[in-house]
C-alpha cells in the first residue's frame, strides 16, 4: 500500500518530502493522483485503439497501437499532472478560478479527444450496420451514374437497340398470327381471313409467301440486333458497367471490418440521424452523456484541487517555495558582491600598472633629452 500510496502521490505532482509531514492531505493526493492515472489508462486505450483502425489491414497494426497507445497516455498523463500542480492554493477563490480556467478548457479538449475513440468501441455494432448502408447506397449511387453517363455516350446506339427490340417483338407475334391463319387456310377453316377451302391452294400459298417475307426480315432484325448488342455490351465492358455491381452481404463484412477511422467517425456521427434526416434523440444522448463522462472524468482533478480548502501541505508548500526563492535572490545578491570585488580588484591592478608605464615613460624622454 505504501508503494501505491507513493505513485499516486507521484501522479498527482504532490511535493512528496512535504506531503509526508502533513498525514490529513494524503488521502486528497492520493485520489487526485488515481483520477490522473485513470484518465491517462483510458487515453492510452482510446489513442491505441483509434491507431489500430488507422493501421487496419498491415501485419503492425497492433505493434503501432500499443506503442502509440503509450505515448498518448504517456503524454495525456504529462499534461494533466502538470494542470493539477501547477494550481495554487495561494491566491483568493476569484484568481484561483481564472488560473485554472485555462486548464479547464484544456481538460475538456483532452476528454474530447479521448472520448471519441471509446465511443466507437462502444457503438461497434452499430456502426458496422451504419457503414454496410452507407458503401451499398453508395454502390448504387456509384452504378446509378455510370449508367446515365453511358446512356448519355451512346444515346444513338441505345435507340437503336430499342427499335430494333420493338420491332423484333412485333414481328414476331405477326408472324405467329399469320402461321395461324395459314393453318387455317390449309385445313378449310372459314374466316373472314380464309376462303374455306380445304388444302394447299392459291391462298394459301399466298399466305405462305407472307409468312415466310416476314421471317426473312425477322431474321435479318435479329442480326442487327445481335451486332449493336455486342457493340454496346463491349463500350460497357470498356466503361466498367458490366464490373460495377452492388455488394453481396459477404462484401459489406469485408468492407465494414477494414473501415478506416474517418468512415467509422462519420458514421458514428450519422447514428444520431433517422433515415427521413430527422435527429434520434436517444442515441444523440448516449452519445453526448459518453462524451460528458469523459470530459468530467479529465477535469475532476482541476475541480477536485480548486474545490478542496486550503489545507498545511499548501502552505507548508508556499513557505518551502518561499524559502526557496529567498535563498535563489540572496545566492544571487552573493554572486553579484563577488563579481563586483573582483571587477574592483582587476580595475585597481590595471591602474597601478598604467601608473607605473607612465612612469617609465617620462623617465625615457628625460634620459633622451
Amino acid at each position: 500500500m505504501k508503494k501505491i500510496t507513493d505513485f499516486f502521490w507521484f501522479c498527482s505532482g504532490a511535493h512528496i518530502t512535504t506531503l509526508k509531514n502533513h498525514p490529513t492531505e494524503h488521502n486528497k493526493y492520493v485520489g487526485i493522483g488515481a483520477t490522473i492515472f485513470f484518465t491517462a489508462l483510458f487515453a492510452c486505450l482510446s489513442g491505441g485503439y483509434a491507431m489500430y483502425f488507422v493501421f487496419s489491414g498491415s501485419t503492425a497494426a497492433g505493434f503501432f497501437a500499443i506503442f502509440f497507445g503509450l505515448i498518448w497516455g504517456l503524454a495525456i498523463f504529462n499534461m494533466d499532472r502538470y494542470i493539477v500542480a501547477s494550481i495554487k492554493k495561494t491566491g483568493s477563490t476569484n484568481h484561483q478560478v481564472l488560473q485554472a480556467l485555462p486548464r479547464i478548457l484544456l481538460a475538456i479538449m483532452i476528454g474530447i479527444v479521448i472520448s471519441r475513440p471509446l465511443e466507437l468501441k462502444i457503438f461497434d455494432k452499430e456502426i458496422r450496420q451504419k457503414l454496410k448502408t452507407s458503401y451499398l447506397n453508395g454502390q448504387r449511387s456509384k452504378i446509378d451514374t455510370l449508367n446515365k453517363a453511358f446512356t448519355n455516350k451512346y444515346n444513338l446506339e441505345l435507340a437503336k437497340s430499342l427499335d430494333l427490340k420493338t420491332e423484333k417483338d412485333s414481328l414476331e407475334k405477326d408472324i405467329n398470327r399469320s402461321r395461324y391463319i395459314l393453318n387455317q387456310e390449309v385445313f378449310g377453316d372459314k374466316t373472314n381471313q380464309t376462303s374455306g377451302v380445304t388444302g394447299y391452294g392459291t391462298y394459301a400459298k399466298q399466305k405462305e409467301a407472307v409468312v415466310t417475307q416476314k421471317q426473312q426480315r425477322l431474321e435479318q432484325v435479329r442480326s442487327e440486333l445481335s451486332q449493336i448488342e455486342k457493340i454496346i455490351n463491349t463500350r460497357k465492358e470498356i466503361e466498367g458497367l458490366n464490373s460495377t455491381k452492388l455488394f453481396n452481404e459477404k462484401q459489406l463484412d469485408s468492407l465494414s471490418n477494414i473501415a478506416g477511422f474517418a468512415d467509422r467517425n462519420y458514421a458514428l456521427g450519422q447514428l444520431s440521424f433517422n433515415p427521413d434526416g430527422t435527429r434520434d434523440v436517444d442515441t444523440y444522448l448516449a452519445i453526448s452523456f459518453i462524451s460528458f463522462l469523459f470530459i468530467l472524468l479529465e477535469c475532476l482533478p482541476v475541480f477536485v484541487k480548486l474545490m478542496s480548502d486550503r489545507g498545511p501541505y499548501d502552505v507548508a508548500l508556499q513557505h518551502t517555495e518561499e524559502v526557496a526563492v529567498y535563498k535563489s535572490e540572496k545566492e544571487k545578491e552573493h554572486l553579484f558582491s563577488v563579481t563586483d570585488n573582483v571587477h574592483d580588484t582587476r580595475n585597481q591592478e590595471e591602474s597601478e600598472k598604467g601608473k607605473i608605464l607612465v612612469k617609465r615613460k617620462v623617465k625615457k624622454d628625460l634620459e633622451e633629452s
